[in-house]
C-alpha cells in the first residue's frame, strides 16, 4: 500500500534520532558532553550563513557539510526497489530530497541506481524539474535529463540527475511507508567534505520539492514533531504526518505561520516579545519574511537573536536567577552558565508569539553542557533570527499549511 493511501486513512509517524545521541552514526563516545554541545552551537551559526545566502548555486555559500551531515535530527529511509537503506537528515530548513549516488567504481555504501527497478530520470520539461529551479536545476548536454548542482564556499559540490524514485520511510508501527515517484536529487559528482556516515537529506521546507509539498493533499498539509530534551535517556523523537500530526486538546496555543514568496523554504513566525519574570523585552528580529521576524527551524540547536536583544535577555536572566553559582563554559562558546545544583532557581520565561504566549521550561532556556554546567541556549547573531530546537523540545509542534498556523502543546515527548 502506498504512503498516500496510508496518510489519507490515518497518517503515519516516524522516529527521529539526534545526531549526537548514541545510535547515530555521528555519535562519538570520545567527545565530552561539553564538546558535543559546543559543536552543536557552532553548527547553529553555520546554518545562519547558509540561510542568509539562500542561492544554492552561489559558490559563496559557506557551509559545505550542512547538506551532507550537519543537520541535527536523523531519519532512516530507503530508496529504490528493492529498498536500499540510507541515513538522512530531516531538515525543515531545506527543500530538496538528495543523496549521494554510486558511480561505477564508487563505494557500495552509496545508492546504486542500476540496482533499482523503480529509478527513472526526469526530463527537462517536466514539472519535477521545474520544482527544483531554486536548487540550480538545468539540462544535460544532450537536453534529455534534468540535472541539479549545489556548490559551497569551500569548493565542495554535488551535482547529478533529478529522478523519480520510490522513497520508503520506517514508520513507528513497523509497517514501511512507501512513496512512489518521489522527486529526488541523485548526486554522481560529489567532491569535498561530504561525510561517509550519512548520505542523504530529506527536505521538509515549504518549497515545491520538499517531502511535505510532494505529499501534498495526501497528508492534508500537516506535519508535526515532538523532540526529547538533550538530557533525556530515550534517544528517539517523533515526527508525524497527516491525521497523526493534528495538534489538539488542552494547552494548545497557535500562532500564524508566515510564508515569504521570495524564500518559500522557510517557516516564519512573528515573535513580539520575550518575558523574563516581570520584565518584558520587545523583539524586532530579522527584517526578512514579510511580517514574520524569526524562522522556526528543527535543524538549528540554539535560538539566535540580535545582539542588542540578546544582551537584554541575558542581563534579565542573570539578574533574576537566584541561588546557584555562575561559572564558565568549558568550551568557551556560551556566555552565561551556572552550576546546576539544588539551590539554582531560574526565572519564568515566556515567548510571546502573535496570539500565543508560550511558557518555556528550564530545558528550553538552558542547555546542559555536562553534569556540572548548564548554559543559556540563546546566542547573539545579527544576520538572522532563528527559533531553535532546544526551545522547541518538550512541545508537540504542529504545522498546518492550509490554515497557515503553527501550534505548540506542552508534551512529554519521551512517551510519544
Amino acid at each position: 500500500m502506498s504512503a498516500f493511501v496510508d496518510a489519507q486513512s490515518g497518517g503515519f509517524s516516524i522516529n527521529l534520532v539526534h545526531r549526537d545521541f548514541e545510535g547515530s552514526p555521528f555519535y562519538n563516545p570520545k567527545e565530552t558532553p561539553a564538546r558535543r554541545v559546543g559543536i552543536a552551537g557552532r553548527r547553529s551559526i553555520g546554518r545562519v550563513h547558509r540561510f542568509s545566502s539562500r542561492s544554492i548555486s552561489d559558490p559563496s555559500d559557506p557551509d559545505a557539510q550542512l547538506t551532507a551531515n550537519n543537520g541535527e535530527y536523523l531519519v532512516n529511509i530507503s530508496l529504490g526497489t528493492p529498498p536500499f537503506p540510507i541515513v538522512a537528515i530531516a531538515d525543515t530548513g531545506s527543500d530538496i530530497i538528495w543523496t549521494q549516488c554510486r558511480n561505477l567504481a564508487g563505494p557500495k555504501r552509496l545508492f546504486d541506481t542500476k540496482s533499482s527497478s523503480s529509478y527513472r530520470t526526469v526530463s527537462c520539461s517536466s514539472n519535477a524539474c521545474n520544482s527544483l529551479q531554486s536548487e540550480g536545476s538545468s539540462c544535460s548536454s544532450d537536453g534529455s535529463v534534468c540535472e541539479y548542482q549545489v556548490s559551497y564556499g569551500d569548493q565542495s559540490h554535488t551535482q547529478g540527475d533529478v529522478a523519480a524514485e520510490t522513497l520508503t520511510l520506517e514508520s513507528k508501527t513497523g509497517n514501511p511507508v512507501a512513496l512512489p515517484k518521489t522527486v529526488i536529487g541523485c548526486g554522481h559528482d560529489n567532491a569535498g567534505t561530504f561525510s561517509p556516515k550519512g548520505s542523504g537529506i530529506v527536505g521538509l521546507g515549504g518549497g515545491p520539492a520538499s517531502l511535505v509539498s510532494q505529499l501534498g493533499s495526501s497528508i492534508g498539509g500537516k506535519f508535526s514533531y515532538c523532540m526529547v530534551p538533550y538530557a533525556a535517556a530515550k534517544p528517539t523523537s517523533t515526527m508525524n504526518f497527516g491525521t497523526n500530526a493534528v495538534v489538539s486538546g488542552n494547552g494548545v496555543l497557535s500562532t500564524p505561520l508566515i510564508s515569504d514568496p521570495s524564500q518559500p523554504t522557510f517557516y516564519f513566525l512573528q515573535l513580539e516579545a520575550v518575558s523574563v519574570g516581570s520584565k518584558k523585552i520587545a523583539f524586532q528580529g530579522s527584517s526578512i519574511g514579510g511580517s514574520g521576524n524569526i524562522i522556526i527551524d528543527s535543524g538549528t540547536t540554539l535560538t539566535l537573536v540580535p545582539t542588542d536583544f540578546f544582551s537584554q535577555l541575558s542581563d534579565a536572566v542573570e539578574t533574576q536567577v537566584t541561588g546557584g553559582t555562575k561559572t564558565s563554559d568549558p568550551e568557551g562558546f556560551f556566555s552565561l552558565c551556572y552550576v546546576p545544583d539544588s539551590s539554582l532557581k531560574l526565572p519564568p520565561v515566556t515567548a510571546h508569539f502573535k496570539g500565543a504566549d508560550v511558557v518555556l521550561t528550564s530545558d528550553n532556556i538552558f542547555i546542559q553542557v555536562n553534569d556540572k554546567v548548564v548554559c543559556l541556549a540563546f546566542y547573539a547573531n545579527d544576520q538572522l533570527s532563528i527559533y531553535g530546537n532546544v526551545a522547541q523540545q518538550i512541545f508537540l509542534i504542529g504545522y498546518d499549511l492550509p490554515k497557515q498556523t503553527l501550534s505548540f502543546k506542552p508534551t512529554d515527548c519521551t512517551n510519544t
